[in-house]
């Protein structure tokens, strides 16, 4: 089978299964319908063959295997399915949900940004609703108030009159799009900046109080957040004890099996439910603790910027906005990244109450009472017991020289270390039937193979450091019975190596937005523009209307005329048009201007009046051009 032939089948397979399962009344996300597939042909007991390529009664076959897992009631096992589904589908790193937290917010600021930046001004009135829009735009942005309340309208109008007259909105008017959307920016930092300024002077305490510069969200959410996520992870560590306490009685060998009326594979079932809940909170809980530290760091900075901003306001009547505007911006920033830890903070409150639906299977299968009946005269130890217990038994590595075995006093940043099977026995696991024991790294960490190893006990480490490899297989082999664990005990790209079914299962991992099963990272590559000099067309021309230009010099129309012809069955049935090479005006010039010129004659006549036989005098006054 080809590899589009197999993508074809996949995606055959998973459509029909959603299909089957809307049918059926019960909704289902691809992915989860995809992780389902690999479970159903990676498990042993549903006999795929691996030497032939799936016939159509495979595919049958398979896919009613998974409609049964899929439509099970009261399950643990496909309870925790969904949680990992659901988690790895909502959950993302720090940095992609504060990247996500501002692109909601400038995506649900572009219709009021659009409607001032295309705003076309004429009127005084036209004018004033522009410098409104712009004041709701800042208040919105800032989250430094609602628009709708007057109060704090007319706060943050006359905050943006003091840098932002409204003489100065047809200077805005005249601004490219980017410039305008740019200016509103920085105006929305200088009139926070200034809000948050009034707002503490409006104190008579010479020293800024902390209360007064946290946001409403920030009170809200902060102290509630953290209290519920530890208080479901102590909720959680309690179940995950109790249970291991009992599967521990219950498959130990040497110890005499309490009478239960429940399956053991209930059991393991429930306690990976709960171990793979506590996985999760501990995530949520490092978040929430994180961005703890940030409020606080962000709140101690606000709050020295701003007394640094009184004593200096204080002396003086004016200060340059040299000197402030930037303390201002500063402010802003500040008051932008608490709001930001606290929509964070939300954000990992609303996945804690989403996870809390994924562990209703096995607390109606093993309500607390019957729990604690089955428990009875039974000793229930926390994780932290059992690595007390276990502190005293250490690894000698000179004794061991075959293997490599890290201990705290000669390893860096020996708590970080990334361990395998998520820090769980992988000895106890295979030794005790699918037991979940907690590894002590204090004990000793096993290297093999590049991969950490954590034990319960110092003869767990000794006996899996005698054949690692074999246990490592044999991990992988009763995972195969349970699908959740292959997440729980982050197995994927370990199945991926060592299923039969290899390029089946390697296109199931490529279904889009299957994270569960792909290992992420970021990655970018680089090329030069033109890597081979030889290869640059140089008569390559992308702009259209150089090659219209082109075209019409080679055409070269005056020296062109163009013909058409009329016949008896044509006439009348279309327009007919010529084409022809207008003339021009002409015009001549000399090289210069000539003229010339002539006296002026004045003549004076002398005697006409007074005497009767007067003799009259001609006298010629007529001047020469030179002089």
């Amino acid at each position: 089978m080809s590899r589009a032939q197999a993508e074809n089948v996949i995606k055959n397979i998973i459509r029909e299964i959603v299909q089957e399962c809307a049918m059926r009344a019960q909704s289902v996300s691809d992915t989860l319908v995809a992780f389902m597939v690999k479970a159903v042909v990676l498990d042993p007991r549903n006999g795929f063959n691996v030497d032939r390529t799936l016939t159509k009664q495979d595919i049958e076959k398979l896919e009613e295997l998974c409609l049964d897992k899929l439509m099970e009631k009261c399950s643990p096992s496909l309870d925790t399915i969904k949680m990992q589904v659901y988690f790895d589908m909502n959950y993302t790193s720090r940095r992609e949900s504060l990247e996500e937290i501002q692109r909601v917010m400038k995506s649900r600021l572009i219709p009021v940004s659009r409607d001032i930046t295309d705003s076309r001004v004429k009127t005084r009135e036209e004018c004033d609703a522009l410098y409104r829009k712009i004041v709701t735009y800042i208040l919105q942005r800032s989250a430094m108030g609602s628009p709708t309340d007057t109060k704090t309208m007319q706060e943050a109008t006359a905050a943006l009159q003091s840098v932002f007259p409204q003489t100065e909105v047809g200077t805005f008017m005249v601004l490219f799009k980017k410039d305008k959307e740019q200016q509103l920016v920085e105006l929305t930092m200088l009139v926070t900046g200034i809000l948050l300024f009034n707002k503490v002077s409006k104190k008579e305490e010479v020293e800024v109080h902390i209360n007064d510069l946290i946001p409403t969200v920030v009170k809200e959410v902060l102290p509630v957040t953290t209290k519920s996520i530890e208080n479901e992870l102590h909720v959680t560590q309690s179940l995950a004890w109790k249970y291991t306490a009992l599967l521990e009685e219950l498959t130990d060998p040497d110890v005499q099996h309490k009478q239960c009326d429940m399956p053991i594979v209930l059991l393991k079932q429930a306690l990976y439910n709960v171990r793979q809940h506590e996985v999760f909170l501990k995530m949520l809980l490092a978040d929430a603790d994180l961005c703890t530290k940030h409020i606080e760091m962000l709140q101690t900075e606000l709050s020295s910027k701003m007394k640094l901003l009184k004593e200096t306001m204080q002396s003086k009547t004016a200060v340059p906005t040299a000197t402030v505007f930037p303390v201002f911006k500063v402010l802003s920033k500040l008051w932008s990244g608490l709001q930001d830890e606290a929509e964070l903070l939300n954000i990992l409150s609303n996945i804690t109450l989403s996870l809390q639906p994924f562990l209703a299977s096995q607390a109606k299968i093993f309500s607390e009472p019957y729990l604690d009946g089955l428990l009875e005269g039974s000793e229930v130890k926390t994780d932290e017991q059992r690595m007390t217990e276990s502190s005293d038994e250490r690894i000698d590595p000179d004794q061991l020289t075959p293997q490599e075995w890290l201990l705290p006093e000669t390893t860096t940043s020996f708590n970080e270390l990334p361990q395998q099977y998520n820090g769980f026995c992988g000895y106890t696991f295979v030794n005790r039937d699918g037991l979940l024991l907690p590894g002590n790294p204090h004990i000793g960490v096993l290297k093999h193979k590049g991969k950490l190893y954590v034990f319960s006990s110092k003869q767990a480490a000794l006996n899996f450091a005698c054949s690692p490899d074999d246990f490592v297989e044999k991990v992988a082999e009763k995972a195969k019975y349970s699908p959740e664990l292959i997440q729980l005990l982050k197995l994927p790209q370990q199945f991926s190596c060592v299923s039969p079914y290899s390029e089946f299962l390697t296109l199931l991992q490529l279904q889009p937005g299957e994270s569960l099963l792909v290992t992420k990272c970021e990655s970018g590559t680089q090329t030069d523009i033109h890597p081979m000099e030889t290869n640059i067309v140089k008569s390559y021309e992308w702009n259209e209307w150089e090659l219209r230009r082109k075209a019409l010099k080679l055409a070269d129309l005056r020296t062109k005329v163009t013909h058409s012809t009329q016949t008896d069955l044509s006439h009348l049935r279309r327009e007919n048009v010529t084409q022809t090479w207008l003339p021009k005006d002409a015009a001549c010039q000399s090289k210069r201007d000539g003229e010339s010129n002539v006296p002026k004659p004045q003549i004076y006549l002398a005697g006409l009046r007074g005497q009767r036989n007067a003799q009259v005098a001609k006298i010629n006054l007529t001047r020469s051009v030179d002089e």
